[in-house]
């Protein structure tokens, strides 16, 4: 009798985490029937190669233009500089806590890094607006300190303690042994690192990169306060810029119910949300491959 009772708590908790999982799927999958059936509408009357290279956002123009072309480099440049700022600041720092940092500094710093995540993004957007904003503006002589490349410090600002936190985990978990057998061949602390912990840790490092970036290319808060708001193809990293995430915040409670602007920043939504999958199905697939080749060595 107990053997059977025991049985049925685990069948119980079996339906129990299916039920679980079969919601999440289902409400992700509702989300998304959402967002296409209330975007799609809008290429009955712009074509699909009109709204996406269209260098044109004016949607409440009479006619209306929906071109997201300048919409769609503003997001990609800023998230490209965030990136370009962030990664190796948040993949050094991790190496560093992991490998290089004494047990109480560690205990110090990485609380501190991860308190960095749980700031709300309206706090770092208003740290652009009133901080970094003036000194751009002062010390590089430019029209506006909301600007493309403000904007991108922010993000990245946001982004290193994604990239730092799991990276440093995926550096933690490689195990010891690797190491010490580097190291009683005669390598360096630094060779070490460089030829055997890193390459152990590719796929933890590479799957934190990609989250980091899709977080940033999916902000809202922070692109709409210090981006500077202009729906044009910059010519510097010092021009201001509206990135897709911003345009949405900014139009959807001025856009009609059901009206051509309000179908437009859900096909808005649309791209957003393909550029986001994309980002995720690059983690999955480098972290699958670097797993692998990460087992092959092993």
């Amino acid at each position: 009798m107990i053997h059977s009772f025991t049985k049925f708590k685990e069948k119980l908790m079996n339906y129990f985490f299916l039920l679980v999982a079969t919601t999440s799927i289902s409400i992700l999958a509702m989300i998304t029937l959402f967002l296409f059936k209330e975007g799609l509408p809008i290429f009955e009357k712009v074509g699909i190669k009109a709204f996406i290279f269209g260098n044109y956002w004016y949607p409440t123009a009479d006619p209306a233009h929906f071109g997201i072309f300048p919409l769609i480099i503003g997001s990609v440049s800023v998230t490209l500089i965030s990136a370009l700022i962030s990664i190796p600041l948040g993949v050094m720092t991790a190496i560093y806590l992991s490998e290089i940092a004494s047990s109480r500094l560690r205990e110090i710093v990485k609380p501190v890094v991860e308190l960095l995540a749980s700031l709300p993004s309206v706090v770092i957007g208003f740290f652009g607006m009133v901080i970094v904003a003036p000194f751009l503006q002062d010390h590089f002589n430019i029209a506006t300190g909301l600007n493309m490349f403000n904007a991108a410090i922010m993000l990245a600002f946001m982004s290193i303690p994604t990239i730092c936190t799991i990276s440093e985990d995926a550096l933690y978990s490689v195990p010891a042994s690797l190491k010490e057998a580097s190291l009683a061949l005669g390598a360096t602390s630094f060779e070490t690192i460089v030829k055997v912990t890193l390459p152990a840790a590719l796929s933890g490092i590479s799957t934190a990169i990609i989250l980091g970036l899709s977080r940033a290319i999916g902000e809202t808060m922070v692109v709409l306060m210090v981006a500077g708001g202009a729906a044009m193809v910059p010519g510097s990293i010092f021009d201001p810029v509206r990135p897709l995430p911003g345009s949405i915040a900014a139009e959807m409670a001025e856009a009609p119910y059901r009206g051509d602007h309000y179908y437009a920043l859900f096909a808005i939504g649309i791209v957003l949300f393909i550029f986001t999958f994309c980002f995720n199905i690059i983690a999955d697939y480098l972290s699958n491959k670097y797993r692998q080749t990460g087992d092959a060595t092993l």
